[in-house]
């Protein structure tokens, strides 16, 4: 099985970590988050990865090489010049074979303990359902980066909350996708906004529910907290 990670973001929240690599090659718990996810991806049977990759790419290419001594197959499909995401996900796949039926992507910034054997059976039983499903995405619930005060009709507080979930589910950044959405991307442009859309209304995406940890690492905090979670999860 094949995956294409989106790992050509130069990470400017990150600088000077970034300086000196491309932001999926940042280290979390001692090791790049591109580890972390190749990782990931094993347990999904997962046995060749893309890196969809721009910039400072040679980093990565010195990192995984051909892959083999990662327990994988690394191939490498370059930007000459920014596509956004869709555009570098339509690329990718022009390195899959035409009879992989189904392919996972995510963005290479996200450390997670959502197993992926859970998005790959949604997607599947979708599949099943309707032969035109054409992605599944891994949804997590929006949390206020502020603190929420909770308040009485006469004004008064009753209590604070802090890191309080919302009653919204924001985009994971990790997906299955149809062979046969490769079409439906923009040469040049971002999926969520070009293709999601016009997949929604005609019913052919299916988003899957997680409360398991989920960390993009944008900031410092973020890859503290993504570093927390990875420590944590060894000991």
């Amino acid at each position: 099985m094949f995956a294409l990670i989106l790992a050509g973001g130069k990470g400017e929240r990150l600088r000077p970590l970034t300086d000196s690599m491309p932001k999926p090659m940042v280290p979390v718990g001692e090791r790049p988050i591109l580890w972390h996810q190749v990782e990931w991806l094993k347990a999904a049977g997962v046995t060749d990865v893309v890196f969809l990759a721009g910039y400072r790419w040679h980093d990565i290419e010195d990192y995984f090489g051909n892959g083999e001594s990662f327990g994988v197959r690394a191939h490498y499909s370059v930007e000459d010049s920014p596509l956004g995401r869709g555009g570098a996900i339509k690329q990718g796949f022009s390195m899959v074979p035409e009879d992989e039926e189904s392919v996972i992507v995510l963005n290479g910034d996200i450390i997670t303990a959502q197993g992926p054997a859970e998005v790959m059976d949604d997607f599947r039983q979708h599949r099943k359902a309707n032969p035109a499903h054409m992605a599944t995405l891994l949804v997590v619930p929006m949390v206020s980066p502020y603190g929420l005060v909770d308040t009485e009709p006469d004004g008064g507080v009753s209590g604070f909350r802090e890191k309080a979930e919302l009653p919204y589910w924001i985009n994971a950044g990790i997906y299955v996708f149809n062979r046969a959405i490769a079409p439906l991307l923009p040469d040049l442009g971002d999926h969520e906004t070009e293709t999601f859309p016009d997949l929604a209304s005609a019913g052919r995406i299916s988003a899957l529910k997680s409360r398991e940890f989920w960390r993009s690492v944008d900031s410092f905090k973020d890859l503290r907290e993504a570093e927390e979670f990875v420590l944590g999860s060894h000991r």
